[in-house]
C-alpha cells in the first residue's frame, strides 16, 4: 500500500519509484559502504539504514514528495537514491543523489538528478533547487556542474549534521528551464 501517490519517473536507462521494503538490503549495504556513505554522514549499521530508509519513504506522507529509490532498467537492481529532499531545517530545497559504488561512473547520477529537477521545478512547482555537497566530493560537484548547477558558497545543516562542511550548489527554476530549452 503506498502512503501517498507518489510518481514513478523513467528515463532511458533508470525506473525513479518511492522506497519500498524490498530496496532494503540494498539500502543498508549502500549505507554500509563507507566509501559510497563517505559524504552523506559516513556508514551506518542496518538498524541506522531502515531508520533512514523509513524516514525517506515516510516523507512521502508528510511532505508529498522524498527521494527516489533508483532502479536500474537494464538489471532491475536497486542502485541509490535520488531526488527532492527538505526535511525540518534543511538549507533549501534540494534535489540529492547518492548511488551504490557498483552504479558510478555511468551517468546514473546526472540522468536521475535531471529527471528529479524536472519533477521538483514542473510538479512541485519549485522556484529554485540546491545541492548540498561537501567541499572535497568532487564526484558531486561535478554531477552539479552537468546540471548546471553553480556553487553559491558555505551552507550549513541542521543538527545532527551540524558538523558536516558543505557548500550549496544550485540553480533557479527559469536558469534550470533556459538550460534545458537549448
Amino acid at each position: 500500500m503506498s502512503l501517498s501517490p507518489a510518481p514513478i519517473l523513467e528515463t532511458d536507462r533508470l525506473i525513479l519509484r518511492m522506497p519500498e521494503a524490498a530496496d532494503f538490503d540494498a539500502w543498508a549495504a549502500f549505507a554500509a559502504d563507507e566509501e559510497a556513505a563517505r559524504y552523506l554522514g559516513g556508514p551506518q549499521p542496518r538498524t541506522a539504514a531502515w531508520r533512514g530508509l523509513c524516514t525517506m519513504t515516510g516523507a512521502w506522507a508528510i511532505r508529498g514528495f522524498s527521494m527516489f529509490s533508483v532502479i536500474e532498467k537494464a538489471s532491475g537492481r536497486w542502485v541509490g537514491r535520488l531526488g527532492p529532499w527538505q526535511p525540518e531545517g534543511w538549507p533549501g530545497t534540494e534535489v540529492g543523489w547518492g548511488l551504490a559504488r557498483e552504479a558510478w561512473g555511468k551517468g546514473y547520477a546526472t540522468e536521475g538528478a535531471a529527471a528529479a529537477m524536472d519533477y521538483a521545478f514542473d510538479v512541485l512547482g519549485w522556484t529554485e533547487a540546491i545541492h548540498t555537497i561537501d567541499p572535497d566530493n568532487a564526484a558531486s560537484q561535478a554531477v552539479a556542474r552537468r546540471l548546471g548547477s553553480t556553487n553559491l558558497g558555505p551552507s550549513a545543516l541542521p543538527a545532527p549534521l551540524d558538523a558536516m562542511p558543505v557548500e550549496a550548489w544550485g540553480q533557479t527554476r527559469e536558469q534550470w528551464r533556459a538550460r534545458r530549452n537549448r
